[in-house]
């Protein structure tokens, strides 16, 4: 069904250890599928891309992000992230329910006749790092990460840093940075630079100068920034375009 529109993935399920057994566990048992938003292409699929993301809502950039890669042939869905939190004040997710909303959107695709070899998974800020992570023990085709921090020190709720696991990678991955961020310091990229490098597959890690954060939020007034974010979006569709086979 070509264009844009709202479902609902199921998550996998799980049993309750006896642990979980003896604790209050109603929001999390109520809780059997993510919410997502799909945008599919006009044309036959080549296959699926799932965004994470750190919004509560889907930005105009964002959107037009999901739109383009749809436009390029993939059938894209973004679970929505903050739908397990009730608390507004929440501005980061991590942890495993995240990498359970990738599963779902994983399933929901391959339900659709999407082979897992033709799915990627594009993630922005600690949704970057859980896509890198994804990349080393999920089978999927491709992964791109934008702002991801937690390379040298892991993040919260995390048990590893992204250069302890690198060299685990399995599938090629693409890092987008900026120079000037201060959560991903130019001397920590680049020692996921070489880490990564000696993984198994295909790996490309771009730092752009003078960005401080999101390649894909550029001062509208700055033409620099402008140029940096044509770049790095077609870093991405390309990256896309060549791994997901």
């Amino acid at each position: 069904m070509p264009g844009t529109y709202d479902d609902v993935a199921p998550l996998r399920p799980v049993e309750p250890t006896a642990e979980a057994r003896g604790v209050d566990t109603i929001g999390s048992a109520s809780r059997t599928g993510v919410p997502i938003t799909v945008v599919e292409p006009e044309r036959i699929a080549r296959g699926g891309i799932v965004v994470l993301h750190e919004s509560r809502e889907f930005s105009p950039q964002l959107r037009e992000l999901m739109k383009s890669l749809a436009f390029e042939g993939w059938i894209v869905i973004a679970p929505h992230l903050f739908d397990r939190s009730t608390d507004d004040g929440v501005r980061e997710v991590f942890g495993e329910e995240l990498f359970d909303d990738f599963d779902a959107g994983f399933d929901w695709l391959t339900r659709r006749g999407v082979f897992p070899d033709t799915i990627g998974v594009l993630g922005f800020d600690t949704a970057g790092t859980a896509a890198f992570l994804v990349a080393t023990n999920r089978p999927i085709g491709a992964a791109v990460s934008v702002a991801a921090p937690g390379i040298l020190e892991p993040l919260p709720d995390q048990d590893t840093a992204l250069v302890d696991v690198a060299a685990d990678l399995q599938a090629p991955w693409l890092g987008l940075f900026g120079a000037d961020d201060p959560a991903t310091p130019p001397e920590a990229v680049d020692r996921l630079r070489d880490a990564t490098a000696r993984a198994n597959v295909a790996s490309l890690t771009i730092s752009y100068s003078g960005l401080g954060h999101r390649v894909d939020r550029p001062d509208p007034d700055d033409d620099a920034a402008a140029a940096i974010q044509i770049d790095s979006q077609t870093r991405i569709y390309d990256w896309f375009d060549s791994n997901l086979r």
